[in-house]
């Protein structure tokens, strides 16, 4: 609301309070016979809208009283509503919070070193802020927008408001003593960032988040050690998901050299036995460390049982993960079966090159033709169309299609699309792309196998070049992590712990002298200077460092 509303209001007030001093002078000469001055109409009509009423001048006439009531009911919201609160919103909150703006710090106020400096806010920042909240590492934001800066601060954030193209900037909030340097800003902007920087240090390390994986070089050639295509990573995530293990374990990353893979349990001899009954690790020596269950991961216990649906994770040295291949009957993908990928802008063309790496026939299906002409030379075939109409769906191939991706950027959509593929294939292996991490229990009531968020897996990636630690990310919460001994654990027996009692984490193997240890007992002792490898959630993670840190 702009200055111009309070006074136009304010001259309508007047010419109101004008003509109720009139009208009251001529009742007054007219029905009572009495004459009054202005000033007393003035003072009358004021006394009256404001409901003071001293009493003093009454109307003794029917037409008076019932002015009176008129002038009354008028002035109740034009005196004590509406014009306190377009003073509020015009004058006195702009005026607040033109105050509280300048309580928003530029620089920091003392020197400070082993900090994290995040440029921007925004949804890979807000997650990977409260992964550094639980490492206990200090970090600040800075905004150059001093009302998201304000909001930032109400909301706890260490936040300066600055240029984030200025060399002050950066000497302000020492950055040349920085831990790390997250350059989360457009693809251009993060180019003058890194520039920037090196002027003051030449060391700290600067990872820089790009939009388009074109500009990877330029960021490199600025000086970023680290460049992070958050909307690609996200695609090739996606189609990990969608392929996961069809007649091979897929190694979806390593820790400490262990590598993480899942394999489908459909037509194999482990499929209705619990894990015990597998004799898996005495087959190959690989460890079992979860299942996937419609979409729900459940911890390895030896009574666990398995489906012919689940999908099995598993934690070994890449000869125990070839060894699983060897006992593991080949299923390949049909000819007809390829997946089907909804959506083919940056996300869904990620996922589309990932899944052709990996020799799977891909069909993609979406509205826009200008998309569609771009993926033409990478998928096997293109569909034009709507995906909530059946018959285009079918014209994709999802009848015979064993997985979908759904990667639009609309959350709505993709939850839609979601219970629709669903209900027409039970069976469906479906993994969605979500931009609000708030609706991520909402796309798995509506049947998604699995669904991620650029920014959930953009803080996990950061957090890992932040914290120099190993981690694998299986969905938008359960990742396989190192983590250095805590000192309260120091030469203690593994069963005495008490780690997967009272955090659910699993202890996968455990790093000592430069050599991992994956065949574990109970009487596994752990000597200072060990590196426990974890699985399990964020918040087991978070319970594990407030029990033993």
């Amino acid at each position: 609301m702009k200055l111009g509303t309070l006074g136009r209001f304010v001259v309508f007030l007047v010419c109101v309070v004008l003509l109720f001093s009139a009208i009251f002078q001529f009742i007054m000469f007219r029905f009572e016979d009495e004459s009054q001055s202005f000033v007393t109409a003035l003072y009358w009509t004021l006394v009256t809208m404001s409901t003071v009423g001293f009493g003093d001048i009454v109307f003794v006439s029917e037409v008076g009283r019932f002015f009176t009531l008129v002038v009354l009911v008028s002035g109740i919201p034009l005196l004590l509503v509406i014009l306190p609160a377009i003073f509020i919103r015009v004058l006195y909150a702009p005026w607040l919070e033109k105050q509280m703006r300048q309580e928003i710090p530029d620089h920091l106020p003392a020197p400070i070193s082993g900090h994290v400096i995040i440029t921007r806010y925004g949804p890979i920042a807000a997650g990977l802020i409260e992964r550094l909240t639980l490492s206990e590492i200090p970090y600040v934001v800075v905004e150059p927008d001093e009302t998201v800066a304000l909001r930032l601060k109400n909301d706890g954030i260490n936040v300066v408001a600055a240029n984030l193209d200025s060399r002050q900037t950066y000497e302000n909030i020492f950055a040349d003593q920085a831990r790390f340097i997250v350059a989360n800003c457009e693809d251009t902007l993060n180019t003058n960032i890194a520039l920037t920087v090196r002027e003051l240090s030449t060391s700290v390390p600067i990872v820089g988040l790009v939009e388009d994986e074109d500009s990877t070089d330029i960021l490199e050639f600025s000086g970023c050690t680290h460049v992070y295509a958050p909307l690609a990573r996200l695609g090739e995530f996606l189609a990990a998901r969608a392929s996961a293990g069809f007649g091979s374990a897929d190694v979806l990353g390593s820790v400490k050299g262990l590598q993480v893979a899942e394999f489908m349990a459909r037509n194999t001899s482990l499929s209705g036995r619990t894990i015990a009954e597998t004799q898996l690790r005495e087959q190959t020596g690989a460890n079992i460390v979860g299942i996937w269950q419609r979409g729900k991961f459940v911890s390895a216990y030896p009574s666990t049982r398995i489906d012919n649906d689940s999908i099995i994770v598993t934690v070994g040295t890449e000869t125990q993960l070839k060894a699983i291949d060897e006992i593991l009957p080949p299923q390949k993908f049909h000819k007809d079966d390829a997946v089907l990928v909804i959506g083919a802008g940056s996300v869904g063309t990620a996922a589309i090159r990932a899944l052709k790496t990996q020799g799977l026939a891909v069909h993609v299906l979406d509205r826009d033709a200008q998309a569609c002409d771009r993926v033409r030379g990478l998928a096997d075939e293109v569909v034009i169309g709507d995906a909530n109409e059946r018959t285009t769906l079918n014209q994709a191939g999802l009848d015979h299609s064993p997985s979908v991706l759904l990667t639009t950027s609309n959350d709505a959509m993709n939850i839609y699309l979601a219970i629709y593929c669903r209900r027409l294939k039970s069976d469906l292996c479906i993994v969605s792309r979500i931009t609000e991490s708030r609706n991520l229990e909402a796309i798995h009531r509506a049947g998604a196998d699995f669904a991620f968020s650029a920014g959930a897996l953009g803080a996990k990636v950061i957090d890992s070049y932040v914290e120099g630690r190993d981690h694998v990310l299986l969905d938008h919460d359960v990742q396989a992590m190192s983590l250095p001994l805590p000192k309260s654990l120091e030469n203690l027996k593994l069963s005495d712990t008490g780690i997967t009692t009272k955090t659910g984490l699993a202890v996968v193997a455990v790093e000592q002298n430069g050599s991992v240890i994956t065949d574990l007992t109970n009487l596994e002792r752990l000597t200072p200077g060990s590196t426990l490898i974890l699985f399990g959630t964020s918040e087991q993670e978070r319970i594990f460092t407030k029990e033993f840190c």
